[in-house]
């Protein structure tokens, strides 16, 4: 189930990396924040029953790309009208909140890069580094 609605804005890091390994990089990424996510039938990554990272599929012209949106600290008011992806039920949480403090896109960043890299062992290509530094200029 999924794929209705979500809400994509400042505070939440959108990414489409393609590699096979979203839900358990995001899953590796919290249990070093001591936060204990793990996946349910439901698409996504979960604490308990509140979804901290959206997976996505996108479709469009012939290309198909895989993503994630992983709540870093979100206004978590704006998912109060919705139901986040279509899944009733179940709520919605950020690293912000599980942490009881504000973990910054900025902080994220660097920390998912680095996730993302140990599973296949390999060093962050220089555009990643690039891709940081940009999104640090982006003011919203």
């Amino acid at each position: 189930t999924g794929g209705l609605r979500t809400i994509h804005g400042p505070g939440q890091l959108v990414c489409y990396p393609i590699l096979n390994l979203l839900e358990r990089t995001v899953i590796s990424l919290c249990r070093k924040n001591a936060i204990k996510a793990s996946t349910f039938p439901d698409t996504g990554v979960w604490v308990g029953d509140n979804k901290i990272c959206a997976i996505e599929i996108h479709c469009g012209r012939y290309i198909t790309s895989h993503g994630l949106a992983l709540t870093s600290n979100t206004y978590m008011g704006w998912f109060e009208n919705i139901v986040p992806c279509g899944i009733v039920g179940r709520g919605v949480t950020s690293l912000s909140q599980e942490l009881g403090r504000d973990v910054s896109i900025e902080e994220t960043i660097p920390r998912l890069l680095e996730t993302f890299s140990d599973p296949v062992d390999c060093t962050l290509p220089k555009q990643y580094i690039f891709f940081n530094e940009c999104l640090r200029q982006i003011q919203f």
